[in-house]
């Protein structure tokens, strides 16, 4: 079963014509707008230069740091960001989703502040974690849930656990798929095509320093791909793992049909589902990605919108297959796990991602995904609009991008350049060319009005 056609709960338009882009004109404008960034963000650079003496490449994370260096932030309230050389910049990456609730959350800071009254660690059970806990398994249809710090941690766990249940130790994922640094799934996340082998049956390329174990590696929306793999390795295989939509790539959406296909397999063959939902979560809607796409894993990893800015994950399912973790098959441990603070977190996000208020949002990122399709239309850009819950993106292609292999194939050097545009232009989206914005419970009309506008600005200047 291969199709091209986008499940209905998500949103992508191609364009019916599109004119190349001029590639010296390009090369020239990329240079422009190196040399703006370069002068106008002075305090950034000094920063950076100090920061290396003692953090390698100058950011806690190596997805921080890009070429010439990263912007540095002083402050961020509501939809909005100031830098360190005074600029106020909107922020379209609000954490990755992390700060779906807007930055500084009344809410959320005033269940925090009140738990500081009482207590920052307990190391041991609270009333807190117990409510949070059954918050999160109420809203995400789930029978258990344990919580972690951080996406890594759930998905290592959330695979842990299914290789105690099964006893099996191999892994499937999708090629392109990012799911956080545990060895087991650190395989494909952007191999290159040299090493990546036929599309159709993807080499297993480790990342840097991993030792993933037994693992095995298929295409996005190519359920032959899947079928095959597990017909010939399912005695050895425990689960596969996999985002419902991609979000390491763009926004890379499933075909309908295809993620009730993958269910489908998965029961015929025994093997655990596992959905890492730490970038959709609730950016997907008020229940995440699959209650809204109607696919039901065995297991499900959570992170990011349900923290409000807390570093805070989580992983948990349906009780059979959280059983390891009672059983002491695959015991979960961690002293920070079901911090206090966090705890308080998830209450007040709880309050404001009400379905009324994520409907609100997701109507605001509707419309920006509309207005710039109509100027990627109007100037016969060769890209397209792609969408799911309050998160889109730009993809430059004039084709659907619908696995790895796709998105490979898009025009990367026109990526940069409105990377670098939106940045210079007060726009902080994430860092690297195949992120997503964002938009959050604090963006409003005039945010969107002045992302699609310069969106506007820089087709035009695309066009000269």
């Amino acid at each position: 079963m291969k199709t091209q056609t986008n499940h209905p709960q998500t949103f992508r338009f191609i364009p019916t014509d599109s004119k190349p882009l001029d590639k010296s004109r390009l090369e020239k404008l990329l240079q422009e707008q190196l040399d703006k960034y370069k002068s106008s963000l002075l305090s950034s650079g000094l920063e950076y230069q100090v920061a290396l003496a003692s953090v390698p490449l100058g950011a806690h994370s190596s997805f921080q740091s890009f070429d010439p260096y990263p912007i540095s932030i002083a402050s961020a309230k509501g939809a909005w960001m100031t830098d360190v050389d005074g600029r106020k910049m909107l922020d379209l990456s609000m954490g990755f989703g992390s700060m779906l609730v807007g930055h500084l959350n009344q809410e959320v800071i005033k269940e925090i502040e009140q738990m500081l009254s009482v207590g920052t660690l307990y190391t041991a059970p609270s009333p807190i974690s117990r409510e949070s806990a059954e918050l999160l398994c109420k809203r995400f249809g789930i029978d258990l849930i344990r919580f972690t710090n951080s996406g890594t941690e759930s998905t290592m766990y959330a695979v842990r656990t299914a290789r105690a249940y099964t006893g099996k130790e191999g892994v499937v994922k999708v090629e392109g798929g990012y799911h956080g640094s545990g060895d087991a799934v650190s395989v494909s996340t952007k191999p290159a095509l040299e090493k990546a082998g036929p599309a159709e049956a993807p080499n297993s390329v480790p990342n840097n320093a991993a030792v993933p174990g037994e693992s095995y590696v298929v295409p996005y929306n190519d359920i032959d791909a899947l079928e095959k793999v597990f017909r010939e390795h399912a005695s050895t295989i425990a689960c596969f793992i996999v985002e419902p939509v991609l979000e390491n790539i763009g926004i890379v959406l499933p075909d309908e049909g295809y993620l009730e296909a993958v269910r489908a397999l998965c029961d015929q063959y025994k093997i655990v589902l596992i959905f890492d939902e730490v970038k959709t979560g609730l950016t997907a809607g008020p229940q995440g990605a699959s209650q809204r796409l109607g696919v039901i894993p065995d297991l499900i990893c959570l992170a990011k919108s349900i923290g409000g800015g807390i570093p805070l994950a989580a992983f948990g399912g349906k009780s059979e297959f959280m059983k390891p973790v009672s059983d002491g098959r695959a015991p979960h441990l961690g002293t920070f796990n079901g911090h206090i603070l966090a705890m308080a977190a998830v209450k007040g996000v709880d309050k404001v991602c009400t379905p009324e208020a994520l409907a609100n949002a997701e109507s605001l990122n509707l419309q920006a995904l509309t207005r710039i399709r109509e100027i990627i239309d109007e100037y016969e850009l060769p890209a397209h609009t792609v969408g799911f819950g309050v998160k889109g993106c730009v993809t430059w292609s004039a084709k659907p991008v619908r696995n790895y292999r796709d998105y490979k194939a898009t025009d990367f050097q026109v990526a940069e350049l409105s990377f670098l545009w939106s940045l210079n232009h007060g726009i902080m989206t994430p860092p690297g060319l195949d992120e997503q914005w964002l938009i959050s419970l604090a963006h409003g009309q005039a945010e969107i009005d002045f992302m699609v506008n310069d969106f506007k600005e820089l087709a035009k200047t695309l066009r000269g």
